[in-house]
């Protein structure tokens, strides 16, 4: 017999189940249009695989997720896409979001159907494709995709596979109502579920208020390893981590998840749906949804389609608006007004309460805190929620974070007692939804500056290589240069050039020295005396340009003085430049014809 250990904390609210066992499970008959959300779970929206104006069967695939933590979204039942519109989804901020509304035909035609006939015949990773193509989450919580919770990460064996069925929130019963009529569905699906975890030990986790269904998936069980275990009425017992050490007496530590100690919890809900994906080929396109309250007539179970508005499904039981004091969606424990009959069912959606104010009277508004501590005494986490609600009201989350705000499970046990009517409850989701927020957007900044970063690091490694690219070019032809230089003095050296290169770099060189020597070369001149015949022609040539010029410079220095104009005396010096060049000329033409003289008497 397995031993049965207990969690801390935990309240006894009035239970309020009969109410809905008194009739088997119902039909939720088909609405008049499926509001179908790309959104009903933990992950990634799909992405709509359909347009508006087509028709479509039962099963077929409506949306998928390309890219991230997702699964599928199915038809529901046959008919036509009317549209995809931005529409109120279940949500406790009443927000909207995409949705694919379909149009039923009546004729509630399935698509082609794929059951498998042995599924230990095809490998594991292939069972876990055909659960998520099924469109398969987590059907007792947040709705973690199903498929990816049964893949743990290799180091970490699941040695325990716990099957949830404690359901232990008033007024649901919708897990109750499927154990008692369909265990061999559920017990199917716990079938496929070991076989591919191959856990060393599966437990169905029962509380003991549910006396029927406990002796029918002990029916279904029999001749397996699978062990029915009852677990004693409080909430929150069926919370994944409090169930975890009851059966166990292992804490799943702080920001862990169960694989870390080697345990995996899975809802009863799912584990049909599993069995409906693997041995009929269905995908999963309805569920269970307990309808209750003193605000309908007829309380119950209904199978209901996946995307029905929820005043559909609350006419089904009858329902009367003017008697209700509020409309919840999920329990009254941990779900939230519902402000719109028109959201839909999706597939994380198992009750809807019609609430009269004698069942769940108006809050009396909230009160400052009287430091009584219950809240502490209530806490199945162990947390400090008194400090937690101050600093969340303050908006101090990082002290709040320091708390482990994270690892509240917003069960409501410590509102549920406060004396001071605060909802504690709403104050951490709050305090949660602002540090995600944070942290999304300090992800954004540092993708931006990431981003940024990395540009002006490709941007300066860009500017370095032109830089080193030019100092090549630059040095290659110094070297180049050079090298024309040493040709050249070679071939002035020697005094011709052996070939037609080092010629071309021999005038080169040659044109650059007589541009060195430029301003020097009048002097040069008129004061070198060579062995050379002096050119005569080319001296008058010379003498000539230089008095032409000054005869220039003179009459616009005589235009100037007559207009008194700015630049005389600029003009003056350029006249006396030129009156020296001209003098310096004569001088050489001079020395020149006394050289021919004297060479010719010689």
């Amino acid at each position: 017999m397995t031993q049965l250990w207990n969690f801390p904390g935990g309240v006894h609210p009035p239970e309020n189940k009969h109410q809905s066992t008194a009739r088997p499970i119902r039909k939720g008959g088909i609405p008049e249009r499926l509001v179908l959300p790309l959104q009903q779970h933990i992950g990634a929206p799909a992405e709509p695989l359909v347009q508006p104006g087509d028709k479509v069967l039962k099963g077929q695939k409506l949306a998928d997720v390309t890219s991230g933590m997702g699964v599928p979204v199915h038809a529901s039942t046959s008919g036509t896409i009317a549209g995809i519109e931005l529409l109120p989804v279940p949500h406790p901020s009443g927000m909207s979001d995409w949705c694919i509304v379909l149009e039923p035909d009546g004729d509630d035609a399935w698509c082609e159907l794929s059951p498998v006939a042995d599924y230990r015949k095809l490998h594991r990773d292939d069972v876990l494709d055909l659960i998520r193509e099924a469109g398969i989450s987590g059907m007792g919580g947040a709705g973690f995709p199903t498929s990816i919770k049964l893949r743990p990460p290799s180091d970490r064996k699941v040695s325990t596979l716990i099957i949830n069925g404690a359901e232990c929130e008033p007024y649901i019963t919708a897990d109750d109502m499927a154990m008692r009529e369909r265990a061999d569905q559920i017990h199917g699906g716990i079938k496929v579920m070991s076989w591919i975890l191959r856990p060393e030990r599966c437990v169905i986790a029962i509380e003991d208020n549910k006396p029927e269904a406990i002796e029918a998936m002990r029916k279904a069980s029999e001749g397996t390893q699978a062990e029915v275990v009852v677990v004693p009425t409080k909430y929150p017992s069926g919370g994944e981590k409090q169930l975890i050490q009851i059966l166990t007496g292992m804490e799943v530590p702080s920001g862990g998840i169960p694989a870390d100690i080697g345990v995996m919890c899975q809802n009863v809900g799912t584990a049909m749906a599993v069995y409906q994906a693997i041995n009929r080929g269905e995908p999963l396109v309805s569920r269970i949804t307990t309808v209750t309250g003193a605000g309908v007539d007829d309380p119950g179970n209904f199978e209901t389609l996946i995307g029905t508005p929820a005043r559909h499904l609350l006419d089904q039981a009858g329902f009367h608006p003017e008697r209700i004091n509020r409309l919840i969606l999920g329990g009254p424990m941990m779900g939230y007004t519902l402000e719109d009959t028109s959201v839909p069912v999706i597939k994380t959606t198992n009750c809807l309460v019609a609430a009269t104010e004698n069942e769940l009277p108006t809050p009396p508004p909230e009160q400052p805190c009287i430091r009584c501590g219950m809240c502490a005494e209530v806490c199945p986490m162990e947390l400090l929620p008194q400090q937690l609600f101050w600093h969340a009201k303050a908006q101090d989350f990082d002290r709040a974070e320091h708390l482990n705000l994270f690892d509240c499970i917003e069960c409501g046990a410590c509102s549920y007692v406060c004396p001071s009517s605060i909802p504690l409850v709403q104050y951490y989701r709050y305090a949660k939804g602002e540090i995600r927020t944070q942290r999304a957007e300090q992800i954004k900044a540092d993708r931006a500056r990431e981003r940024f970063e990395a540009r002006q690091a490709r941007l300066e490694r860009e500017q370095e290589e032109k830089e080193r690219r030019r100092e090549e070019r630059a040095r290659a032809a110094a070297e180049a240069q050079k090298k024309k230089e040493a040709e050249a003095e070679k071939a002035v050296a020697e005094g011709e050039a052996t070939d037609e290169r080092s010629a071309r770099a021999a005038m080169v060189q040659q044109a650059l020295e007589r541009k060195k020597a430029k301003p020097a070369a009048a002097a040069a001149a008129t004061s070198a005396t060579t062995t050379d015949k002096p050119d005569i022609e080319s001296l008058e040539k010379q003498l000539n340009q230089a008095k032409g010029k000054l005869e220039t410079m003179e009459s616009m220095l005589d235009d100037a003085r007559a207009a008194q104009a700015d630049n005389v005396e600029k003009l003056e010096r350029a006249v006396a430049k030129n009156l020296d060049r001209v003098k310096r000329a004569e001088d050489a033409l001079a020395e020149a014809r006394k050289q021919l003289e004297t060479e010719a008497g010689q």
